[in-house]
């Protein structure tokens, strides 16, 4: 089928890379949130990294303008009826998944396609609630999403082979590459990540190394771009836990248990720089370590 307008439903920090990037390549994008100031929040973030990207002559002025104007904010799952594809970028929660997944499969017009970008949870599971696993599955975008080439494609155990062309065009015509994953849990980028950040953060709870010495090792040591905690605090505590929990419950495995030092952190409200303090302090004119 041929897709121009696409619906995005969450305008966090997934939800308006992925807005930009189609924007970008031409596409028609409705973009919702259950906060209207979350929005308007979204199109201010998606102008200023657009200007960014004028400045270094990625991008047009008339081209930023343009991609501007085919980006529009609307109230509620209703208002994505008639999109051609709708992708769920929502909290990485699978009960409020679910919730949201299961309204949009009787809303959504009877040739749309759904996709998640969830980072963990099962594509068959989540199919299932849509009422239309059919034309439904994983389309797994990289943070920061206009930054990162990689996509990746999930197809759940339904999903038709017309779905995953369509959608793949959808990735390529965006200028990223498609990687096929198969529908394990945290599937490969956060299957091979996640574990890896974890064992940071247990490093650091175990008292190997402190937080500037653990990222400093690995960037140093390993030519890593950023730090292992460092990177914990851009992807979001939150976020790690809830894929280590869901590979820990998914592959009954003990190696993929959550270190404790993450949990406590996510109690306390520390979820890395969206919240200003995770295992470094965002508040000041520098981050500073918290432990």
């Amino acid at each position: 089928m041929m897709i121009q307008t696409i619906g995005i439903i969450g305008a966090g920090q997934m939800g308006n890379g992925i807005a930009h990037v189609l924007a970008a390549a031409g596409y028609d994008v409705l973009l919702t949130d259950t906060s209207n100031a979350q929005m308007q929040k979204a199109l201010k973030v998606i102008e200023a990294n657009m200007a960014r990207q004028v400045g270094r002559g990625r991008l047009e002025e008339a081209e930023m303008a343009s991609a501007l104007s085919r980006i529009k904010t609307v109230a509620g799952l209703p208002e994505l009826a008639d999109a051609d594809l709708v992708i769920e970028a929502a909290s990485e929660d699978e009960d409020i998944k679910r919730q949201i997944l299961s309204a949009l499969g009787s809303i959504l017009k009877p040739e749309g396609l759904i996709a998640t970008n969830t980072s963990s949870i099962s594509i068959t599971r989540l199919a299932a609630v849509s009422g239309r696993p059919e034309s439904f599955m994983g389309m797994h975008f990289m943070n920061p999403v206009p930054v990162m080439e990689l996509v990746e494609l999930i197809r759940g155990i339904a999903t038709a082979e017309g779905t995953f062309s369509a959608i793949r065009e959808v990735v390529v015509k965006i200028g990223k590459v498609p990687a096929n994953a198969e529908d394990f849990p945290a599937f490969i980028v956060n299957r091979i990540l996640m574990p890896m950040v974890n064992e940071a953060i247990y490093t650091l709870y175990e008292g190997v190394g402190t937080v500037e010495g653990i990222d400093s090792a690995m960037r140093l040591g390993a030519h890593h771009r950023m730090g292992p905690l460092q990177l914990a605090d851009f992807i979001g505590l939150d976020t790690c836990l809830a894929i280590m929990q869901t590979l820990y419950e998914g592959l009954a495995d003990t190696k993929y248990r959550p270190c404790p030092l993450l949990v406590k952190y996510v109690e306390a409200g520390w979820l890395g720089k969206k919240t200003g303090r995770g295992f470094y302090d965002y508040q000041g004119e520098k981050p500073t370590p918290t432990r």
